[in-house]
């Protein structure tokens, strides 16, 4: 059994059952015409597959009978987790980062304001971009085949997104950097279990912020002699990391 294969939420399963609406209802139903009888292959957050076959289409939603689970078995285990930190650009942009992001294999995103970030989230509106940014790394990690889906979480400030880190490798990609670079930097660390990379905004790190990620354990490091922009930056450290560490 397999069928068409869809992201979804551990929390939509019950008893035997997965049930879903919106986005992914008019997708399956509305888009793809799949009907009662159709093979599907559902996996959650946890990587877990759900072969089932679809039982009801109602008007607004639809419910898929599980046949057999699939536990996720060594997943991703020994490959380099990779967090990307990312100051919350203006615009669409934060769209491009997480999709392109999640195609290329982060493990997860921590999105901030930094003190030259444009945009500025209120705390009324924290849910619903949260809820926004999380289905835009969902329908990615559908488009792509991957089995887990990055999770996207929110600090108000460089403070908190600095605090939280406990990773193995932290860097922190800044254009005032002159002494160290991303290339002898790597050359000089093992492959490590996980890594996140702190990203400015398009305004570029306060240094303020750049001393506190320092105090942090993060490696001030330059991608070389160009400035590229916010969204370029992320898409490039995670390729380079991703083939300096053979999974590309």
């Amino acid at each position: 059994m397999s069928g068409r294969r869809f992201m979804i939420s551990s929390r939509s399963i019950r008893d035997g059952y997965a049930s879903f609406d919106g986005d992914l209802f008019n997708h399956i139903v509305r888009v793809l015409r799949l009907s009662p009888g159709d093979l599907v292959t559902l996996v959650d957050e946890k990587g877990t597959e759900h072969q089932g076959v679809i039982n009801q289409v109602a008007k607004e939603w639809v419910a898929v009978k599980i046949s057999l689970s699939l536990k996720a078995t060594g997943i991703d285990t020994d490959k380099t987790r990779i967090t990307i930190c990312q100051a919350i650009p203006k615009g669409d942009k934060i769209d491009l980062i997480l999709q392109k992001g999640t195609e290329l294999g982060a493990h997860d995103f921590r999105l901030f304001g930094g003190r030259r970030s444009v945009v500025k989230v209120r705390e009324d509106q924290r849910d619903g971009k949260l809820e926004r940014w999380n289905r835009i790394t969902t329908e990615a990690a559908r488009q792509c085949g991957r089995r887990t889906i990055p999770a996207v979480s929110w600090f108000p400030t460089a403070v908190e997104a600095a605090d939280s880190s406990e990773h193995e490798l932290r860097l922190l990609l800044w254009e005032g950097e002159h002494d160290r670079n991303l290339k002898n930097t790597l050359a000089e660390t093992g492959r490590p279990a996980s890594v996140i990379v702190a990203i400015g905004p398009e305004g570029g790190f306060d240094p303020l912020e750049v001393r506190h990620f320092s105090r942090h354990g993060f490696q001030p490091v330059s991608l070389g002699n160009r400035i590229l922009r916010t969204e370029t930056v992320s898409i490039a450290i995670t390729s380079i990391l991703q083939y300096i560490w053979d999974d590309m």
